[in-house]
């Protein structure tokens, strides 16, 4: 099979191209390397990988590639609140003007099969203490959410028996890839706790799902072969319902790796995204398992930091935002990864 991998350097993205290539499967990889092209440089010889240095906006760059292509796996985006927050217009031009149009020329390419990477985020608050899934309402809290909704709700008005299409909306992602990321919870808590920093947490109480960033690359891989039946278009949840934690459970559990060391809990009582998924779907559907837990990811993570395998945790390319000078102190109610890896760079400077 021929598949074209948008964001095909990113974190998902070049773990999703490892495993397809792996498959045995021709991947033309597009990716604009807006956090540099590291991840691909160990593929760079692979006869069966051709990368393109593109943006996915620019149509005389990515059109040709869809052409005698089986599948398109749509990763590129503006990932993450905090970055889409930073150029709003930006994040709705790549996020759904581009998304739209890369649809339809995959459409007018003959591509049989379009993958769209979306998010349990859309999910927003939840109501009650049970579990949200697939047919449960959507409530996007944030620019980010709001992009990927709008985009599903284009696919699945614009899906055909030609060009059928399949929703994932991934889970919380974490552990290693080759373009690993530490402004996120799992990862980032670890390697605040493995450098021997302080943790401060807020809002420990509400809940999210997370999967291993490798287990959201089967989950693509899965998805280019299902048989959607009479349906155009179908959309799944991606990971596992045992893998509902809160932020304190996931604390709790890098404890047990790290005993003894330091977190303090800061009390907040509102937070916009609350919710705990079910995964019954993908799973009954698909036969997706997960292969790695949470724990698991928190001891990959580990040994990154105590192997001394990434001299500067701190470094551009391991954030989807510029980490924070020393010296900036954002407002108390940023309590974002920005504010985090302000927070944990000021105390290293103490220290």
């Amino acid at each position: 099979m021929k598949v074209v991998v948008t964001g095909a350097a990113g974190y998902i993205g070049a773990s999703t191209v490892e495993l397809l290539l792996g498959d045995g499967h021709q991947v033309i990889g597009i990716d604009s390397l807006m956090h540099g092209g590291q991840s691909l440089i160990h593929l760079a010889d692979h006869e069966r990988l051709h990368f393109v240095k593109a943006d996915v906006r620019d149509a005389d760059a990515v059109r040709p590639w869809l052409q005698g292509a089986d599948a398109v796996v749509h990763l590129a985006a503006i990932v993450g609140d905090p970055a889409c927050r930073m150029d709003p217009d930006h994040t709705r031009a790549v996020n759904y003007d581009a998304s739209v149009n890369l649809h339809a020329w995959a459409v007018e390419a003959g591509i049989q099969r379009f993958i769209f990477a979306s998010t349990c985020s859309n999910y927003g608050k939840m109501e009650g203490d049970g579990f949200v899934n697939e047919d449960s309402p959507l409530r996007p809290v944030s620019l980010y959410a709001e992009t990927k909704v709008a985009f599903e709700k284009y696919l699945f008005a614009h899906s055909t028996t030609e060009t059928t299409a399949v929703v994932l909306r991934f889970s919380t992602v974490y552990g290693h890839s080759p373009r690993t990321r530490f402004d996120l919870t799992v990862n980032e808590f670890t390697k605040d706790i493995a450098m021997g920093r302080t943790l401060e947490i807020f809002g420990e109480q509400f809940w999210r799902p997370y999967c291993h960033v490798r287990d959201l690359a089967r989950a693509v891989h899965a998805g280019l072969t299902y048989d959607l039946g009479s349906l155009t278009a179908d959309v799944f949840n991606v990971g596992d319902t045992s893998e509902n934690y809160t932020k304190k459970m996931i604390v709790e559990a890098i404890l047990d790796r790290f005993p003894g060391a330091s977190v303090s809990y800061v009390p907040k009582n509102e937070d916009p995204r609350d919710y705990r998924v079910n995964f019954d779907k993908i799973r009954d559907l698909m036969g997706f398992r997960i292969t790695r837990t949470v724990p698991q990811g928190v001891e990959e993570i580990a040994r990154l930091i105590e192997f001394g395998l990434i001299e500067d945790t701190e470094d551009q390319q391991f954030y989807n935002i510029p980490p924070p000078s020393y010296d900036e102190k954002p407002a108390r109610e940023d309590r974002g990864p920005a504010r985090r890896v302000a927070r944990a760079r000021q105390r290293r400077r103490v220290s």
